[in-house]
């Protein structure tokens, strides 16, 4: 966009993450590939989940949730970067990357909730056994789903609106393969104190106090295992939080990575590659986790592909 500075840029352009163009072949086959196997695999988790009775538990209905959110969050960034490879054009529209941002951020933000809702279902399953039934009842689940939505979704909307107070005159060269939030404040030609301030403050809320309730939880599920006496029964207790606690370490460990390390650490490549982690990766890997490493899941999983029929165990 050459012209006056102040022209507000209409349209931003995506350099995604290579231009070598051979490179660029290589990574369209992979995230193609990605995506499909994670659209496949998150699916598959839901069909499993929905089909069995066994797994109409309060974890697998997180699960579940957790497992529709990776799919459109995955579909949130890639859809859009695999079009432009097609096209042989980088632009999006700057409603368009507004978009993109709005989602990206209530999805990673419920993302983040649901993480901390099926760690509170993992602390009072393994330190209140015989209060689970009272405690985690399917209108506590429903309405922690629905707190999540709705959390995420205000956060999301500050951001964005934020967002549309901001000049970008000539900056629209995105070095990014998606419209992503801090990368566009950097593109700002305008003050955008107001925005890394809510960036800082109110969206640090949605990572670092998540984060700390699954630490709490598991702190004090780690003291629990601790107390069975026998080696058996603590392998069993732990084998039922190790995927959940495989992802969040996931999740969590590449985005505090990008979103609250000095700004002298970071560099485009960095934060691109931790980037591809947490909205590409770890949607990926979920459904390999859980149901690698869940035997009702790779049951449910193993019948609804030989298409058995499955009874209600009474």
């Amino acid at each position: 966009m050459e012209g006056d500075n102040h022209t507000q840029v209409t349209k931003f352009l995506l350099l995604g993450l290579s231009q070598d163009p051979r490179e660029q072949q290589v990574l369209f086959l992979l995230f193609l590939s990605m995506y499909l196997v994670t659209g496949l695999g998150n699916l598959l988790i839901i069909l499993a989940i929905v089909t069995d009775p066994r797994l109409h538990t309060p974890m697998y209905f997180f699960l579940a949730n957790l497992a529709s959110v990776d799919v459109c969050f995955t579909s949130t960034t890639v859809p859009k970067m695999l079009a432009n490879h097609v096209s042989g054009r980088q632009g999006i529209s700057y409603a368009g990357c507004l978009t993109q941002t709005f989602f990206f951020i209530l999805l990673a933000d419920i993302d983040s909730l649901l993480l901390t809702a099926m760690a509170y279902d993992r602390y009072v399953a393994i330190c209140h056994p015989l209060h689970y039934a009272t405690s985690v009842t399917p209108q506590l689940c429903a309405l922690l789903v629905a707190a999540s939505w709705a959390a995420a979704l205000g956060n999301a909307m500050l951001h964005t609106v934020l967002l549309t107070r901001l000049s970008f005159c000539t900056h629209n060269r995105v070095p990014h393969f998606f419209c992503e939030l801090s990368t566009l404040l950097k593109l700002a030609c305008s003050d955008n104190s107001l925005n890394n301030t809510m960036v800082f403050t109110v969206g640090s809320l949605f990572v670092f106090t998540p984060f700390l309730g699954i630490l709490v939880s598991y702190l004090h599920i780690f003291a629990a295992v601790m107390k069975i006496p026998s080696m058996m029964g603590k392998r069993k207790a732990f084998s039922t939080c190790s995927s959940h606690l495989s992802v969040v370490c996931l999740f969590y460990g590449t985005l505090i990575g990008v979103y609250f390390n000095p700004a002298s650490s970071h560099t485009a490549q960095k934060d691109t590659a931790a980037a591809v982690m947490y909205t590409v990766v770890t949607p990926m890997l979920n459904p390999f986790i859980y149901s690698l490493r869940n035997k009702d899941m790779k049951g449910a999983l193993g019948s609804l592909l030989c298409r058995k029929p499955i009874l209600s165990v009474r």
